[in-house]
Formats: C-alpha cells, structure tokens, sequence
C-alpha cells in the first residue's frame, strides 16, 4: 500500500471524534500531512495527543470557523448528527453546520472542501430521513458546498456512502455511481475516509458527486481508479 503523496498542506477535520472522522485523520496521518482537528472541547482532542493541531469550537459559530480554517489550504468535513432536536440535529449539524463550515472555509481562502453525505439524499421519501429530515439536511448542504466551491481555483469532492461499518481500508472492491440511484449497502468507514483523502490530491476527484458502497471483498492498492469512473 502507497503510503506517499505530494500533498503537504493543511486539512482541517470537522468530525473528527466521530468514528468516521477517526478514520480520516487515520489516513492523513498515513501519507504524511499535517491536520488539524476542529473539537468541541480540549477533552475530546486527547484521542489524538500531540499528533494534530486542535482547534476548538462549533460548528455554530462562524467566528470558531473562521479560526479553525485559518491557515488551512483544505477541509474534510466528516460532520454528522446524533440527535434529533438541539444543538446535534440534522439541522443544527448536517445543513446550517456544515454549511456555516463552507462559508467560513470559502471566505478564509480553502482551497478544496470534501465531505461525507449520504445515499439517497434526494430522496426524501427514504426511511433514512425520518430521523428529522436528515437526508434532505445532507442535501442542502451538499448544494451550498458545490455553489461555493465549484468557482475558479476551488473544488469539491462529495461522497455518498452507503451505510458504514467497521473494518480496515482498502479490503474491498467497490460500486460507485452518480445521480443517486443506490438505495441501500454498506462500506466500511476507512474507506470513506481514504476516498476523501485521496480526493486532495487527484484531478479526477475535483467537482464530483458520487455514491459508492461494496461490491465484493478483494484487496485494494489504491481507490484512485474509482473516480476514473465517474463522469464530469
């Protein structure tokens, strides 16, 4: 497995104590760059150590952006809900946070924004989005994301992923397809991760909106050839 890259500037990771966003700090650290982790506390950066630098803040506060993304020429956002009302929902965290987040990284000068979504955001008749409209939350932010970034020296990557398990990167070979067709399957969370990684630095992965989950286990050197796949 390749473990080099000529990425080298900063990524914030927004999410990144949540299990997916564990995964892509992970897989930052694998190909050498520098991270920096956006927490909402001190306490919960202690996951890391000293291996990242942490900014703390919300995601409901522009100013607490805007210092997070400062200096970062991209971010990753692995944001996502865990309740239904308040402060954690799918409104609070999948649209106006994430969305406050591109805002931010847009006026600070970010250069490549990607970020999990989901399968079948726009499909608001799907059982996934009677957890308060989280879909469709995911898709309105998903919008603003690609109004934003689809601008001259900017770019997007944004990944639909099935439902996501545990497991190591790499193990499986993958589905991807576009217009948001998949109804349902899994991927592990590792892989997500490196999609959005390998997304830095890829051409084929600038202005692209895909979905992706399993399609049979077998090993993997790279994820590279799946945005070969994907149309413009």
């Amino acid at each position: 497995m390749n473990n080099t890259c000529d990425y080298r500037g900063t990524v914030l990771v927004a999410g990144s104590t949540g299990k997916t966003g564990l995964w892509v700090v992970k897989r930052l650290q694998h190909y050498g760059i520098p991270v920096r982790v956006l927490v909402r506390s001190a306490r919960k950066a202690a996951v890391f150590g000293n291996t990242v630098e942490v900014a703390v803040g919300l995601v409901q506060n522009s100013a607490d952006l805007t210092e997070a993304v400062k200096g970062c020429d991209a971010v990753i956002s692995a944001l996502g809900s865990s309740q239904f009302f308040g402060e954690a929902s799918p409104a609070e965290v999948d649209r106006n946070g994430a969305i406050r987040l591109a805002d931010e990284a847009s006026r600070m000068g970010v250069r490549h924004f990607a970020m999990v979504s989901s399968i079948a955001v726009t499909r608001w008749y799907h059982p996934l989005n009677l957890f308060a409209g989280v879909l469709s939350m995911k898709y309105a932010a998903e919008e603003h994301v690609r109004s934003l970034f689809s601008r001259e020296n900017r770019s997007y990557t944004i990944v639909r992923p099935g439902g996501l398990k545990d497991g190591d990167p790499l193990q499986f070979r993958l589905h991807v397809d576009q217009g948001d067709r998949i109804w349902n399957g899994w991927i592990n969370r590792s892989d997500v991760a490196e999609l959005l990684v390998e997304s830095l630095w890829l051409e084929s992965a600038k202005n692209k909106t895909f979905e992706v989950i399993n399609e049979a286990e077998e090993v993997q050197e790279s994820l590279e050839q799946y945005y070969g796949k994907l149309s413009n």
